[in-house]
């Protein structure tokens, strides 16, 4: 049976991907790993702050949607009031790599897009919108292909969205983090759990490397300090982490506590 799945994904690639419902899918219907990017704006005053969310709400977001590239988020940590670097984060789903590559050019022919971001882009060299800004590429892990939205029921205003990232010391050690969340049993665990997990990723482009990124999702922080309460005594965790074949694979984990704005996808 794994000989004749493989011919058949071998075969989809030579023949064409069909697609259904926007979705790539090779002939045993099973789903392609989604890719993503993390655009971070870094930024000091309000005014650059209204400059990126008008930016963001009323260019770019627009422009993706045109390009049928939904579900994008936008979120900004809980700490940013009282951090002196201010961020805000974009998380983009891409359905291949070339729709990242692309969207450059595709931006640059969108006139809907230029006409909406003309005070962003122009913007001189002297008031610029941001102080930085960061972008990282990362690719679904296999047992968590495409993102998904979290289903959530509590205020939008209460909602706590949390990114986690797991440096490895090697990269061997890092292939074998990822590993533990997918043959493992990392990721089931999760959704036993009912994290409402968004996203699971390897880091194929980055600052921080080698790394995997994952983010959760909780209706308030209440429920997210309960929620992880409950990981941290569950026996199938317990036994999973004290493995031999486990130890030692992180060598940083950054934990990042997000709010989503009211023009976020997500």
């Amino acid at each position: 049976m794994k000989h004749r799945s493989f011919i058949a994904c071998f075969s989809c690639l030579l023949l064409g991907l069909t697609f259904a419902g926007g979705r790539a899918y090779c002939s045993d219907r099973k789903p392609l790993r989604e890719f993503y990017e993390i655009k971070i704006y870094h930024f000091k005053t309000a005014e650059q702050e209204k400059l990126i969310d008008d930016f963001l709400e009323n260019a770019f977001l627009p422009a993706l949607h045109r390009k049928s590239i939904g579900k994008t988020g936008v979120f900004k940590p809980i700490a940013n009031d009282t951090a002196i670097d201010k961020t805000i984060y974009i998380f983009i789903p891409l359905k291949s790599f070339d729709e990242l590559l692309n969207m450059p050019a595709d931006l640059e022919k969108d006139a809907a897009y230029k006409s909406a971001a003309a005070v962003y882009l122009n913007a001189p060299y002297n008031n610029p919108p941001y102080t930085r800004m960061e972008s990282i590429m990362l690719q679904a892990f296999p047992l968590a292909p495409q993102m998904q939205v979290p289903d959530l029921t509590g205020p939008h205003s209460e909602r706590v969205y949390e990114l986690r990232s797991y440096e490895s010391p090697t990269e061997n050690l890092h292939v074998n983090k990822v590993r533990m969340f997918n043959e493992g049993g990392e990721v089931p665990l999760f959704k036993r759990l009912g994290f409402n997990a968004i996203f699971y990723a390897d880091v194929i482009n980055g600052s921080h490397m080698p790394n995997l990124m994952y983010m959760t999702s909780f209706d308030n922080m209440p429920s997210r300090e309960a929620h992880w309460k409950t990981f941290s005594a569950d026996a199938e965790w317990k036994k999973l982490v004290a493995l031999p074949e486990y130890q030692h694979n992180v060598s940083k984990a950054e934990i990042i506590l997000l709010h989503a704005t009211g023009y976020s996808d997500l």
